[in-house]
């Protein structure tokens, strides 16, 4: 991880480590719409002003958004917050989520899907991802986009090796991969596989799922030619 990423996730920790920040970091995570700062206080039971100081807190780490709407009327728009794009879930996630995230991979296995349309699905979303990232190296892209979903990436090796291992410290498919194993641990194959590619200089040589010998990691192999290079040989 390098420097910068490491003075984030401690900005982060810092802003979380406060006992009403983290309660009201939990509240707007749980809630499936955003919240103003009066809907924040009363559910707390402190001072809106106060919440306001404390949401900007969180803003300035890039943990939570603001919105202005406008109601039509007269006035100051009313501010609305909700959960940056990226921001960890903390296992807060509203059980709407949850519902409907089983009742998706439920359907997906009644009409029929396999283990490589779901492999492809994750590679295209994967692929996306890779082209947006500002990662000069496909190991550095890929842990942090498992950073950002939650899998709690740890990097055995360096990219100075011939390749690298990334173990997942936590699974946020967790449930889901126990009942929907094909679908859900080739889903987050794909999703491996299309980050490295995107990238280039590397490929996943080994995805351990859920009920492999060793579970729940990558090995990445690196120092291979980018796509742009093998499209051209």
């Amino acid at each position: 991880m390098n420097r910068r990423e490491s003075e984030r996730q401690l900005a982060v920790l810092k802003a979380l480590g406060d006992e009403t920040r983290y309660a009201m970091y939990e509240e707007l995570a749980r809630s499936t719409a955003a919240l103003s700062a009066s809907d924040l206080a009363e559910r707390l039971g402190i001072h809106a002003n106060t919440v306001r100081l404390h949401l900007e807190r969180l803003r300035e780490v890039g943990l939570v958004d603001v919105e202005a709407v406008h109601r039509g009327t007269v006035g100051r728009p009313q501010h609305l917050y909700f959960l940056s794009a990226g921001a960890p879930g903390l296992g807060f996630d509203p059980p709407a989520h949850v519902l409907l995230a089983g009742l998706l991979a439920s359907l997906a296995e009644r009409v029929g899907a396999d283990a490589g349309e779901a492999a492809e699905t994750g590679r295209v979303w994967g692929t996306e991802a890779g082209r947006r990232t500002r990662a000069r190296s496909c190991l550095s892209a890929l842990e942090s986009e498992l950073a950002k979903l939650g899998f709690e990436p740890a990097l055995e090796s360096d990219e100075s090796d011939d390749g690298a291992r990334i173990e997942f410290l936590h699974c946020p498919f967790r449930e889901l991969a126990e009942a929907y194993p094909e679908l859900v641990c080739n889903l987050h194959r794909g999703l491996c596989e299309g980050v490295v590619d995107a990238v280039g200089g590397g490929t996943v040589e080994e995805f351990a799922t859920l009920y492999d010998a060793e579970p729940c990691h990558v090995t990445v192999g690196l120092g291979y030619p980018d796509s742009s290079t093998s499209a051209s040989t």
